[in-house]
């Protein structure tokens, strides 16, 4: 993938900052870090999205004939199976 060099500014704080996350030694430079924090970013982006679209899901579904107790026992049963097919 090709690499577009960017300049930004920052504030002091910011900078000691991320100085310190490269001394930690988790980031080997600036670029990095500023990198990886984009990419999380990104991350939480898409899964802003997708909470959003499932919430809107929900509410286009309508009212529901269940009781709060059978929904959560579906619930329930659906977390189950699904976290024995991982």
């Amino acid at each position: 993938m090709a690499m577009v060099r960017k300049t930004i500014t920052v504030t002091e704080k910011m900078d000691a900052w991320i100085k310190s996350r490269v001394e930690s030694g988790d980031y080997g430079n600036d670029s990095e870090y500023i990198r990886d924090l984009m990419r999380r970013d990104e991350s939480h982006e898409q899964a802003t999205l997708e909470l959003r679209r499932q919430i809107q899901a929900g509410i286009d579904s309508g009212i529901s004939d269940q009781t709060a107790e059978e929904i959560w026992e579906e619930a329930k049963a659906e977390y189950l199976s699904a976290k024995h097919e991982v």
